[in-house]
């Protein structure tokens, strides 16, 4: 297929001032780089410009602060580089525009301009009424008259110096439990002035703060307003405040209306791997319905197709796709040119980057490790072509094949069992991870684009591997077997078993070890009829959504129906600590809940005694007990599978050790996928 067989992403949209040349929009996502100062602005630039390459008609930035109460949002630290406040910063942003206009003159680049309010790391932090917000330590300042007076004129004046820093638009985020959302619902808003009491005095904020843009901004300049199409919170917006405010703000001036669904204190997920493809488009389809002006859609859209497919229904005119371009800058590009096959496709894993956010670290991506380091490492072309050997195509060694390839060295590729991918394997079988097939598909098409010399079902040893130029060991981790009284039993079955061969496990079972992939083998095991991450009517069952009548927040009233195996399960560890404490940030607490609705057993600070044929023999608060279970699943950590390696670097130079074969604390493809590639743009 080529651009024609996606008429809708590639028909330009006329704003009457402006067009965009499609329909695909970079969407916003804080990356760190922002908090950097100079540098981070230098290569912010490359970041941009590369997106813009890759053929996106327009870039929504990282937020902005417009002052300083404002700054330190998303767990980073007060910078005064994330904010434009003031003239002197101007040059830094110019770098971003110049870099993409000169990449692309075409692509629009707009600055997304984010208060955080009671979310901001900041002691400074302010709010309608002062209430500190779960996810936030800092009890924020109530907001007098000349506060917010003062907010809407930096408003204002950040638009304005974003228009002067070259700038296409900038997009006003009035969603998230950010400043402007905070206004609009009761739960955050307890003012009896006229910015509180009445949803007309709620919404008076948004509307003033587009109001007042647009006379500073012109005409001639985009303006998107992002908002709450749904909090995912029982104590949310109504549908008819939605549609209410939507048309106010398009009075007001706005050029774009962009839909976002949720609050960051929300418990129901909304961007991680687990959610449907474009599962909240219809709710953007709705408001569109309402509206004149064009409408963003957004939120677990990572291919073409779907991408086309929201479009085509007209659920939206544009389509927001932040970490898919973090996956693949080329994304636009090689869908035009019908190389879909190509697109190195977002996971929704969230573990490089809105994990990251959230640590206060910077951005990247799990399947690019280059993203956001695009000024720092490169694939240059190589000036001695090298043999190499790389033994085990799992993450690691998929990573570093595919890199080396792409520099020009000859690569094989050994691989023990009859298929490449190594741990994704047992990822993508566990509902809500389908996504894992994608990288598997994108690896195996490198492969054959870059004539990696692939052999699967070879094992090798010292004697095959002593003629090669450079010898990459990639041979991953091994379960480890912990010293259990009784671990020979026939009803052990480490994890491997478990994940391949559910079917042979009992009606009973205890689970050792709950780290991640604990909670993958219980997510497995409970789970009955079809993943929600597959069905949108499935998906909002299991958390609770009403799509068709839109309560407030999307859910309240609705109690989550979720379908389970008739197995009773055990999910134990040896640690003190809560259950789940060191799962993902932005993903882990929907994996705990999900378990918990199913009535997974949860266990912390178990002392494993001995397995018998009675079950598993445990010490829990200083009480001993059996568990009369059919099966143990162990998951108790991992080993590196490193004998290889050690047998070979004793015979011969130019070895290398990467992936879980050198460090397997956890399993960790986001480690190892970096490490091969850094060390292929280094062989």
């Amino acid at each position: 297929m080529t651009q024609a067989a996606y008429p809708h992403i590639f028909e330009p949209l006329d704003l009457g001032f402006t067009q965009l040349k499609n329909r695909i929009l970079m969407g916003s996502m804080h990356t760190g780089l922002e908090d950097m100062g100079e540098s981070g602005y230098e290569k912010m630039a490359t970041f941009f410009a590369e997106r813009a390459k890759g053929g996106v008609g327009m870039i929504m930035t990282g937020g902005i602060a417009p002052n300083p109460e404002s700054i330190g949002a998303a767990g980073f630290d007060e910078c005064d580089s994330s904010m434009l406040h003031r003239e002197d910063q101007i040059p830094m942003h110019r770098q971003v525009t110049q870099a993409v206009k000169s990449a692309d003159s075409e692509c629009k680049i707009c600055m997304q301009i984010l208060h955080p309010g009671a979310l901001a790391a900041t002691p400074n932090a302010v709010s309608p009424s002062g209430i500190r917000s779960r996810l936030s330590p800092i009890t924020p300042k109530e907001m007098n008259e000349e506060d917010i007076e003062s907010t809407i004129t930096d408003f204002a004046n950040c638009a304005k110096l974003a228009q002067q820093a070259g700038y296409d638009g900038v997009e006003i985020i009035g969603s998230a439990g950010y400043l402007i959302s905070t206004f609009l619902v009761e739960k955050t808003n307890k003012r009896t002035d006229r910015w509180g009491g009445s949803y007309e005095n709620r919404m008076r904020l948004a509307i003033e703060v587009i109001k007042r843009v647009r006379k500073t901004v012109g005409d001639n300049f985009i303006i998107v307003y992002r908002i709450a199409a749904m909090e995912m919170m029982e104590d949310g917006s109504s549908w008819e405040e939605i549609v209410q405010l939507g048309k106010e703000i398009e009075k007001a001036g706005a050029s774009i209306i962009s839909t976002h669904f949720t609050w960051h204190e929300s418990r129901v997920p909304t961007i991680a791997t687990r959610v449907p493809r474009a599962a909240f488009a219809s709710v953007t389809g709705r408001l569109r319905k309402e509206l004149t002006i064009p409408m963003i859609t957004s939120n677990r859209i990572n291919t073409p197709e779907t991408a086309e497919d929201v479009l085509n229904k007209g659920y939206a005119d544009i389509v927001s796709m932040g970490r898919p371009m973090l996956a693949d800058p080329d994304f636009v590009k090689k869908t035009a040119s019908g190389r879909e096959d190509e697109i190195n496709t977002c996971i929704g894993c969230n573990q490089a980057c809105l994990d990251h956010t959230f640590l206060g670290k910077r951005v990247s991506c799990l399947v690019n490790p280059r993203a956001c380091y695009e000024s720092e490492i490169e694939l240059l072309p190589t000036d001695t072509v090298k043999q190499i050997a790389v033994v085990g195509a799992g993450p690691a060694g998929l990573s570093f094949a595919i890199s080396a390839a792409q520099r020009g060295h000859k690569v094989t590729l050994f691989e023990a069992s009859g298929e490449i991918g190594g741990h994704f394997n047992l990822a993508k079988v566990i509902p809500g991870k389908e996504e894992f097939h994608e990288t598997i598909r994108y690896y195996n098409r490198q492969i054959e684009l870059h004539n990696i010399d692939l052999r699967l079902n070879t094992r090798v040893g010292t004697e095959e591997l002593k003629d090669w130029d450079e010898v990459v060991i990639a041979t991953g981790i091994k379960p480890r077997i912990p010293g259990i009284e009784g671990i020979d039993n026939s009803k052990v079955f480490n994890y491997h078993e478990a994940i391949q061969h559910p079917e042979r496990i009992g009606k009973r079972v205890a689970i050792v070890g709950a780290g991640g992939i604990g909670f993958d083998v219980a997510e497995l095991l409970s789970h009955a009829g079809v993943s929600a991450s597959l069905d949108v009517n499935v998906f909002t069952r299991e958390w609770g959504i009403d799509f068709e009548n839109h309560p407030r927040g999307g859910v309240a009233g609705v109690t989550p129906q979720v379908e389970t195996s008739d197995r009773e399960l055990y999910l134990l560890q040896r640690k003190e600590t809560r259950v789940g404490k060191t799962l993902g940030v932005t993903t882990g607490w929907a994996h705990k809940i999900s378990l918990d609705r199913k009535g997974v057993n949860m266990m912390a600070g178990v002392q494993y005694d001995k397995i018998d044929d009675q079950g598993l023999h445990i010490t829990h608060q200083n009480e001993a007990k059996v568990l009369e279970v059919d099966s143990v699943v162990i998951c108790a950590g991992q080993e590196s599978d490193n004998e290889l390696y050690n047998a070979v670097s004793a015979q011969r130079d130019n070895v290398h050790l990467i992936g879980g074969a050198e460090l397997a604390t956890e399993i960790d493809a986001k480690r190892a996928i970096d490490q091969g590639f850094r060390l292929a743009a280094a062989i």
